[in-house]
């Protein structure tokens, strides 16, 4: 009892501790689109690559876990009543979602920003103005309650938050047309980073409730769901449907809201970038 205790008083006290460090990283602002073409371009990143997952279509938050003793609800990033970023500046957008890093200084915690620490200049604005411009409503505030085997995994680096998974000096990558081919699929790819890990190869999703499947191995390694996909139009129809091509379902875990409202240039080099990838058995990172 006493060690339990002991235990579950570190687990605290050390993840508390690592969530108010500070972290320093440089950030220049970027250059924001006032161009409608853009903005839309802003929006459908927005709707795409999971952000209304958690933020909602209107950007005014929603509860995303609420299991296990885990509750996330993300915050309003709207400007209206809860908003979480009704003081940020071009610069704090970009830290936040290129750097997992809060204007204080302090890491963002369940938001994996890892998957869009790779986000070009021009994508990067083009989010944020879309972003600025939402009418401001009011939503929810942000709210993280952990259980105490995860609390006490990101104490000892079991679990590790996006800062500690960004190569923060790495510049971003060049603008690169919008094609069906595996570079601008690779760039896609990276809003699949954050489940299927750095190397796409799947496994237990770190930090998340005991009830959610391992997320697939997308390489075509031991494991590996793209036999499955042969082609990119049975790809293409399981992130539009959430199934499987025997029709069986696909756990609703798999952002398919997001992810089923790519368009076809997206998914089709997505899936030409996938079939390059280095064989890797499931889980191996």
């Amino acid at each position: 009892m006493l060690l339990g205790l002991l235990i579950a008083a570190a687990a605290h006290l050390l993840s508390a501790r690592k969530l108010q460090r500070t972290i320093t990283v440089n950030v220049a602002a970027v250059a924001l689109p006032t161009d409608p073409a853009r903005i839309a371009h802003g929006r459908y990143l927005y709707s795409t690559r999971g952000c209304a997952e958690c933020h909602g279509s209107t950007g005014t938050g929603k509860t995303v876990v609420d299991a296990d003793g885990m509750l996330v609800i993300a915050p309003n990033i709207t400007r209206g009543a809860n908003s979480a970023t009704t003081a940020y500046g071009v610069v704090d957008w970009v830290r936040t979602i290129r750097h997992g890093v809060k204007p204080n200084g302090q890491p963002v915690i369940v938001m994996p920003s890892e998957d869009y620490a790779r986000f070009t200049d021009e994508d990067t604005g083009a989010l944020v103005a879309y972003l600025q411009q939402l009418p401001p409503l009011p939503g929810e505030r942000r709210r993280i309650e952990l259980p105490l085997p995860v609390k006490l995994l990101y104490a000892v680096g079991g679990i590790k938050d996006a800062a500690e998974k960004i190569d923060h000096p790495l510049p971003p990558p060049r603008a690169q047309p919008a094609a069906v081919t595996a570079a601008h699929g690779a760039y896609v790819a990276q809003a699949c980073i954050g489940c299927h890990g750095a190397q796409l190869s799947g496994g237990a999703i770190p930090g998340a409730p005991p009830a959610w499947p391992q997320a697939a191995n997308l390489t075509p390694g031991p494991g590996s769901a793209m036999p499955r996909y042969p082609s990119a139009e049975s790809f293409l129809a399981m992130l539009r449907s959430g199934k499987r091509p025997d029709g069986s379902a696909i756990s609703p875990v798999m952002p398919f809201a997001s992810f089923g409202q790519m368009n076809e240039v997206d998914v089709r080099a997505l899936h030409a970038y996938l079939q390059t990838l280095p064989p890797r058995p499931a889980g191996q990172h």
